[in-house]
């Protein structure tokens, strides 16, 4: 194929289609969840050069980012903060998890000798957890229950520690190459809090415009554009729009604000941004870093997995559940390439220089859960017992 002869208004949305059209055939005939496919077809057809073919990176990391921030302000609306008063040990686990996958891949890393800022990024990263698979994926089985909710609720968890661990290790590059501890530990805590604050602020202006929805579609479009502006001026304040979206939805939920009439995944708007999203990660990924990196990404995500499961294994019949369903939690927990990208992403383009030379290093890692991570998630929640897809 002469990819030079498709200009980005043509290949764009020819990627689109065809990552929708095999994200519904394989889960229509062998039941496995769209996201995968939108990944694989990413993959893919950045592979033959397609994904070359950019009009504008800026336009498509806002696209990608917005439609992250849609799946995390609806993932920070399922969020119920009192949950973790009620049951602490589901909070001890999102930490102690986090913890123990920074320090075992960290070690993990090391064994392959990775210079030592590489590893610190890739143990950060891995702490995260995909709330856009995730997402995707509980609403396509329609799952509810003990499993899906302690899901929720520790990929919440990985993603916020996720973005507080990356930024420690950009402050410690910026201080390790400029000397400068103020700014560093300035720019981690400016990042971080106002983040946060921005988020919140929407959260509390929201219920002023949603005063004037009429309709299911209406209330979705109307959180859907202040998802979006927000992520506009996340990016244009450099702060980090999937914190924003994130508190966004927390404080939403806290104000009450009913949003039982919008649209699940936010409609239609929200099915074509995911398909964009899982794409646009996919097409990011080379093919030539594959395969020097399969043999470390086996290994990341293998001590990555066993992290999680161990530790929600360990603390399933204290924070009442059962050995089973601790496991399948753990597992569940897998897909993690769409937020550790854009994070990444978001690194480099706010100045973090070390995220882009350590992309080629976790390429293989990125691929394995990209494609693996759902699929896993899915069936997790199959045998927890907790799906409930449609008849039909």
């Amino acid at each position: 194929m002469n990819t030079e002869l498709l200009g980005p208004l043509v290949a764009w949305p020819l990627m689109l289609l065809a990552a929708w059209s095999a994200g519904e055939w394989v889960f229509r005939h062998w039941n496995l969840p769209r996201v995968a496919a939108y990944g694989a077809v990413g993959l893919l057809l950045g592979g033959v050069g397609l994904s070359q073919n950019v009009a504008s990176q800026v336009a498509q990391g806002f696209m990608a980012n917005a439609a992250l921030a849609l799946t995390l302000f609806e993932l920070g609306y399922r969020i119920n903060p009192r949950w973790f008063r009620h049951n602490p040990w589901v909070l001890v686990a999102g930490l102690v998890q986090a913890l123990l996958t920074f320090g075992a891949v960290f070690w993990v890393a090391g064994a392959f000798a990775l210079p030592l800022d590489h590893r610190l990024v890739l143990a950060a990263l891995c702490v995260a957890t995909s709330p856009a698979a995730v997402m995707r994926v509980t609403h396509e089985l329609r799952s509810a229950g003990q499993v899906t909710e302690r899901l929720l609720h520790l990929c919440a968890l990985n993603c916020l520690v996720a973005v507080l661990l990356l930024k420690l290790v950009v402050g410690y590059w910026h201080l390790e190459t400029s000397g400068d501890l103020g700014k560093a530990a300035f720019n981690s805590i400016y990042v971080i809090g106002l983040s946060l604050v921005a988020g919140a602020t929407f959260g509390v202006i929201a219920p002023l415009l949603n005063r004037i929805a009429t309709s299911s579609q209406s209330t979705t479009v109307t959180f859907a554009f202040l998802v979006l502006l927000l992520t506009g001026i996340a990016q244009t304040l450099h702060l980090s729009p999937l914190l924003a979206a994130l508190a966004f939805g927390v404080v939403a939920r806290e104000r009450r604000l009913m949003l039982s009439h919008a649209q699940r995944n936010f409609g239609a708007l929200g099915d074509v941004l995911a398909v964009f999203l899982f794409v646009f990660i996919g097409s990011l990924l080379s093919w030539n870093d594959l395969f020097a990196g399969l043999l470390l990404g086996v290994a990341v995500l293998a001590t990555r997995s066993a992290a999680h499961t161990l530790v929600n294994l360990g603390i399933a019949r204290v924070s009442g559940t059962t050995f089973r369903k601790g496991a399948l939690t753990g597992l569940a927990l897998m897909p993690m390439a769409a937020f550790a990208m854009l994070l990444l992403e978001e690194s480099r383009l706010y100045g973090f220089d070390l995220a882009r030379d350590s992309l080629p290093a976790i390429v293989g890692l990125l691929v394995l859960v990209d494609v693996i991570g759902p699929i896993v998630t899915q069936r997790a929640l199959m045998l927890a017992g907790e799906a409930h897809p449609e008849e039909g």
